[in-house]
């Protein structure tokens, strides 16, 4: 047995394994760049400008959906498609208690009101059950997240907001390419969203995002909303507002560049699916550590990896999971395996959407996205590019050698504040 690297021991993973560059930059994708700064077409606006449209044809055919609208960011192509949608003050969306704030934050800029459910304990997305139990009079949307890569169970969302008459709006950031029963993310609701944020699994050189739709009225509707309301004009651009509207256009520069990473979309994603498997094949022989499960009837993109922890399994019962978790970061990431919390408290506990409802209350309504922060740790863009499997190779080398020193793994869990949960990090402000 060799000695932990936080004892002096050599680290599992070695210096310098870390999965390689994200995003790839290839010479093709330099070329497009160089291809937009030479034409001096430099903002979707200008007369002429071809970048743009094409990334959104390529993406809507992607896909599979009628049309598509290439915006600014992640978090713009949410606020348009709630915008499109008449999303107003008052309006009461739907949205996972887990996840990335951006989801709440682009209801709050419509004026709206995000209203959270919990979410599976096992796959991580909205618990369509705890959705309906949200669902009020005001309620105007359902926003699911795909969160890190996986479709949220949209039979039963669709089927629950049906009963309703709600729309579905995807929020499909982390989701390029994966699909559920067939269909691809983001073809599923009455409009999906995406971004393009360079930690994505389909990047730009910069912000940007994109929205799907089979509506034609819809798809107008978005076009006129990221462009301070205006209607796409036949010749000349005209600057008359015919609605509200905000300043959300993607540029050619940033199109450009992801049309020629959309060309190896499939490729790094088949490559990406093999590495990751074989990398969670190792760990799932480890006691007391889940995988991530993926149900039958969809498939992950694999955009974040998370890991669960059972402290019952690792013979420390009663020790707060928390208390597990922060014991295994600290061992994980000396031997140079680079996993993380990322999130630190479920949305409803940030200062922003709480209000007046105290933490304990956030515990209550909401204890799976609670424990699942408190007892899980991912692995974030190391494993994204199409040569990581080496990397992630040497990282289940490292997970392994702390499983032969969960004695001490033990001592320290038990050692640990036990106060020291989501709790004490959302009410740090």
């Amino acid at each position: 047995m060799s000695t932990l690297a936080m004892l002096g021991g050599p680290r599992a993973v070695p210096a310098g394994v870390d999965g390689g560059p994200w995003p790839v930059v290839t010479a093709e994708d330099e070329q497009a760049v160089l291809r937009v700064l030479r034409g001096g077409r430099l903002t979707s606006t200008a007369a002429g400008e071809t970048e743009v449209p094409a990334l959104e044809r390529a993406w809507a055919d992607q896909v599979g959906t009628a049309h598509c609208v290439a915006v600014s960011s992640g978090t713009a192509a949410l606020q348009i498609a709630l915008s499109a949608l008449g999303i107003g003050p008052g309006d009461e969306v739907v949205v996972p208690a887990l996840t990335m704030n951006a989801t709440a934050q682009a209801v709050r800029q419509c004026g709206g009101v995000p209203v959270f459910a919990d979410i599976e304990p096992d796959t991580f997305t909205m618990d369509p059950a705890r959705a309906g139990d949200a669902f009020g009079p005001r309620t105007a949307a359902v926003l699911p997240v795909h969160l890190h890569g996986l479709p949220a169970d949209m039979g039963a969302l669709l089927e629950a907001a049906a009963r309703r008459g709600l729309p579905v709006v995807e929020d499909a950031a982390q989701a390029h390419g994966a699909t559920w029963r067939g269909t691809a993310a983001g073809a599923l609701g009455a409009l999906g969203c995406f971004s393009l944020h360079p930690s994505k699994n389909l990047p730009t050189c910069g912000e940007g995002g994109l929205v799907t739709t089979d509506s034609a009225s819809l798809y107008r509707a978005a076009v006129a909303i990221r462009n301070f309301g205006e209607r796409p004009p036949a010749r000349t651009r005209s600057y008359i507002a015919h609605r509200p509207g905000v300043n959300a256009r993607l540029g050619p520069v940033q199109a450009a560049f992801t049309r020629s990473q959309l060309a190896r979309l499939p490729a790094y994603a088949k490559a990406r699916e093999h590495a990751v498997g074989t990398f969670l094949d190792r760990l799932g022989r480890l006691p007391g550590l889940r995988v991530p499960y993926v149900p039958t009837d969809r498939t992950h993109a694999w955009h974040i990896v998370r890991l669960r922890i059972i402290p019952g399994e690792l013979d420390l019962a009663g020790v707060p999971a928390a208390a597990v978790r922060r014991t295994l970061h600290r061992v994980l990431r000396a031997e140079g395996v680079p996993v993380s919390q990322y999130q630190v408290a479920p949305l409803p506990a940030h200062p922003a959407f709480r209000g007046e409802t105290s933490l304990e209350g956030v515990a209550a309504a909401h204890p799976v996205s609670c424990t699942t922060v408190d007892g899980t740790l991912c692995l974030q863009r190391r494993h994204l590019g199409p040569n990581a499997a080496a990397a992630l190779a040497a990282y289940a080398d490292g997970f392994e050698k702390v499983w032969e020193h969960l004695s001490l793994v033990r001592r320290m869990a038990r050692a640990q504040p036990a106060d020291r949960d989501w709790r004490h990090d959302a009410a740090g402000d």
